[in-house]
């Protein structure tokens, strides 16, 4: 019997992931996609979408389908889920591991306001600027909704839901963005100030290079905290080697000491160890 493997996905990185562990022999693999994007791009392999009834569902879902290891490729600010994931794998006594893309730092000429939550991003707004890119998803507008002195441009995957902001122009497109194109959104619409969530990767940073080439201010929403103990991966090929690590038979498995170890997979390919924190410096 090949071993189960649940990527929670929703990420380019786990699509990637996908594409490697479809590709590995002795590996069976289905994703699991919140179904909150209309058309998402789906996997490889086995796809489930819609939630699991928080950490017991998960958990009743994982032992149903005799799930081998759970990998957590979920965007670094969907922290439900990761909680639940976390507590799921305990109680089934499976490994779990995340993988987040290193986030963003500032560069020189950067001009960064962080904060915690959007609603502190809501806060600082009114002292930043008038015209405002909001690029933090169609998921929390409601943290902006009574900023009626501002006007937003706000750019999502599908077309956002009530509560929002009186004064706002959605713009539905999907990354990655070019760095002329965020450039000229910036000009177009006469853009003072940007609001994003640190989510790193490649695919969304043109706009940081935009933004500091026209001297404008930029909301940085920091990212929630994975959940303890859970071991981390910065990229695809290091999940790989994560998971043979931890499905080796000499790997303790938490909360199941003394159980006969899982089957060890077909070797996987990676050149570095997994990421502890490390932080992606974005350039123009």
């Amino acid at each position: 019997m090949p071993l189960h493997v649940l990527v929670l996905g929703g990420t380019t990185e786990a699509r990637r992931l996908a594409e490697r562990l479809v590709a590995t022999d002795g590996i069976r693999v289905t994703s699991s996609l919140a179904g909150r994007v209309a058309r998402p791009k789906l996997p490889p392999g086995e796809v489930r979408v819609g939630g699991f009834g928080g950490a017991e569902g998960m958990a009743g879902w994982l032992r149903a389908h005799h799930v081998d290891a759970v990998i957590d490729a979920t965007h670094p600010f969907a922290g439900t889920i990761s909680f639940n994931a976390a507590s799921a794998a305990a109680a089934v006594h499976v490994p779990l591991l995340a993988v987040r893309r290193p986030g963003w730092v500032p560069v020189e000429g950067d001009r960064w306001h962080v904060t915690g939550s959007l609603a502190g991003a809501a806060e600082l707004l009114p002292e930043l600027g008038a015209r405002a890119f909001l690029t933090t998803g169609r998921m929390g507008l409601a943290a902006f909704a009574a900023l009626d002195s501002l006007w937003f441009l706000m750019r999502s995957v599908d077309a956002p839901d009530a509560p929002r902001p009186a004064r706002m122009e959605v713009l539905l497109d999907r990354g990655p963005f070019s760095l002329e194109g965020e450039r000229e959104l910036i000009r177009r619409h006469r853009i003072d100030v940007l609001v994003t969530k640190d989510s790193g990767g490649d695919a969304t940073a043109p706009k940081l290079t935009a933004a500091r080439e026209a001297g404008i201010p930029v909301v940085v929403v920091g990212r929630p905290p994975v959940p303890p103990g859970v071991p981390v991966a910065g990229t695809p090929d290091e999940a790989l080697a994560l998971l043979r690590a931890l499905l080796s038979p000499s790997a303790s498995r938490p909360g199941n000491s003394g159980s006969a170890p899982p089957r060890s997979p077909s070797p996987a390919t990676a050149s570095t160890s997994p990421a502890t924190g490390a932080r992606t410096r974005y350039s123009s």
